[in-house]
């Protein structure tokens, strides 16, 4: 009877024991696993990468010969915007590529695409207007105009009238900046950049590329940009570094060769 009890009044200290190594085992594995979840997450992670949503293709139609384009032209990186002067989202990244353009300068070649949407109802007459005043020379003052003001003009069922109103303010010949508006030339400049966007498939604006990658949009800001844009700088820095690759002896025989054979010109 005595051992019976005593086999009995040992049980539970098995039982608490028992659970008490099922405690530590859960709580160890728990632990492990938070540790070794994030060194995976940051393995897969690449800091700083952009993805290749697009790239535009060689054959790609040109847009507009010549583009509206900053900085220079000999530039080793190039940054290509299509927007819509009625967009709301192009009007809150405008100050942010001005910003991009005042860093950089001659460093990088902006280019200014058309691409006015369906949607809006100004936007085609709104990159007209902007031709237009390109054919004074004066595009990057009207484009700057229209995007600074464009809640104004946009809610304006007189917005012609408003733009004469800019077109005046930044020196044009008014009578003849409206004459151009109505002419082909400035809406033969916006439907070809409208043929190189439907080209590349573009349906939203802005889209902006940098050296023909197409940037993300949650990447269209000035840290972004500017992240992409430096990279690009060093890896052209990084080319232009490289030394010449020696000529090879048949080469240099070749050549001797042909510059002492006779001429069969007469």
């Amino acid at each position: 009877m005595k051992e019976e009890q005593k086999s009995q009044s040992g049980t539970p200290l098995i039982i608490i024991g028992i659970v008490l190594v099922i405690v530590v085992l859960g709580g160890w594995y728990m632990y492990s696993s938070s540790k070794s979840a994030p060194r995976k997450a940051a393995n897969n992670a690449t800091p700083g990468a952009t993805p290749k949503i697009a790239t535009i293709p060689p054959n790609a139609p040109p847009g507009a010969t010549p583009p509206n384009m900053l900085g220079s032209p000999t530039a080793s990186v190039t940054v290509e915007e299509f927007a819509d002067f009625q967009c709301p989202s192009c009007g809150s990244t405008h100050p942010i590529l001005k910003q991009i353009q005042s860093m950089y300068g001659s460093r990088i070649k902006f280019i200014f695409r058309n691409f006015p949407l369906p949607m809006h109802d100004k936007s085609y007459d709104a990159a007209v207007a902007a031709e237009a005043a390109g054919m004074q020379g004066k595009f990057w003052d009207m484009h700057n105009q229209l995007f600074t003001n464009q809640k104004t003009w946009s809610a304006d069922p007189n917005y012609r009238e408003v733009w004469a109103g800019y077109a005046q303010k930044i020196g044009l010949d008014v009578e003849k900046w409206k004459n151009d508006m109505a002419g082909l030339p400035a809406k033969s400049r916006v439907d070809a950049d409208l043929q190189r966007g439907r080209g590349l498939n573009i349906n939203t604006t802005p889209t902006v590329f940098i050296d023909d990658k197409q940037v993300p949009y949650p990447e269209v800001t000035v840290e972004g940009l500017k992240n992409i844009i430096d990279s690009e700088l060093q890896n052209a820095q990084q080319s232009q570094a490289k030394p010449a690759a020696p000529a090879s002896n048949a080469g240099a025989n070749t050549t001797t060769e042909s510059a002492n054979a006779p001429s069969n010109s007469k």
